[in-house]
């Protein structure tokens, strides 16, 4: 029967944490832009990237190529982009046609140099913008990170979700909480203390970026989440550490449920091409995600 009721908790915890890492990967700002358009009568699904990584293609280009998938022929598009937090006109680039499908290149640029852009799609008179509204796509370009740092990384934030909840799990049935409490602290110490920082510097040329050196919330979110940690195995230390520690085992797997909460990415490394700098934090650059009205809903001439 106990190990029948430690099986079971073991499926709570990772459905529990299956269901917060996926909330929080399809939240964020780097998640592709996911919608669906109408055109000459007929509704096409799009898939729009707002993270591109700094791989050269087969063709040595490190552009970020959108694509749609629009068999019929008699639509045509054009791409606008801009960089993000300058007061320059949108670039128009004319989508070409391969086959079933509808191509335009962003130009490359450095880590953590950010493009933002629509598309225009005509079918005779009929024009339709993508994104809907005259809305805008932000996307991100990141350095290479190698597979053996990045899936590491993922697997360890993903156990430590995993451990968490098993922790809070035992300390709310009355299981021994303290192995568990520090498993988890040791896995988030590698994931987000050592293989974490190394991801961003692959990514975007810094190891960390959060307090007191930035205000990446990725980085804060990491911070908080150990302090809450540590603190827990504080409270759990002696003979008595088992019950007293036990609600602050809950606290903590709670912080890392709130922390878990919070779209990945949020505030994140930013190149800023007034001064050359890379910034961090929600407030570094304007948010922009509105085309202005000469571009939204018609073309513009290429230069």
């Amino acid at each position: 029967m106990k190990v029948l009721k430690s099986a079971l908790l073991w499926v709570l915890a990772v459905l529990l944490a299956s269901m917060m890492m996926t909330y929080q990967r399809m939240t964020g700002p780097t998640y592709p832009l996911h919608g669906q358009t109408t055109i000459g009568g007929v509704s096409y699904p799009y898939r729009l990237s707002r993270s591109h990584e700094l791989t050269p293609d087969e063709n040595g280009s490190l552009d970020a190529i959108v694509r749609l998938a629009l068999p019929d022929t008699a639509v045509a598009g054009t791409l606008y982009y801009k960089r993000l937090g300058i007061e320059e006109p949108f670039t128009a680039v004319p989508m070409e046609r391969k086959d079933r499908e509808l191509a335009a290149a962003l130009p490359h640029q450095p880590e953590a140099g950010k493009l933002v852009y629509h598309i225009t799609l005509h079918r005779g008179s009929e024009v339709v913008d993508i994104p809907a509204s005259a809305e805008t796509v932000t996307l991100r370009f990141k350095g290479t990170v190698p597979v053996g740092v990045l899936v590491p990384h993922i697997l360890a934030m993903v156990l430590v979700m995993i451990f968490s909840m098993r922790a809070a799990l035992a300390a709310l049935f009355k299981e021994k909480v303290r192995p568990l409490a520090i498993t988890t602290l040791v896995v988030l110490v590698i994931g987000g203390f050592v293989l974490g920082p190394l991801v961003q510097k692959f990514a975007f040329g810094a190891y960390w970026t959060g307090w007191p050196f930035g205000e990446d919330l990725t980085d804060n979110k990491t911070l908080t989440a150990v302090i809450a940690w540590v603190v827990a195995l504080i409270m759990l230390r002696g003979p008595k550490g088992e019950k007293r520690g036990r609600w602050w085992t809950v606290a903590a797997a709670v912080v890392v449920l709130a922390v878990y909460t919070i779209p990945h990415s949020m505030g994140g490394s930013t190149f800023d091409y007034s001064t050359g700098q890379v910034v961090t934090g929600t407030g570094a650059l304007p948010v922009e995600n509105a085309a202005p009205a000469d571009t939204a809903g018609e073309s513009i001439p290429v230069e």
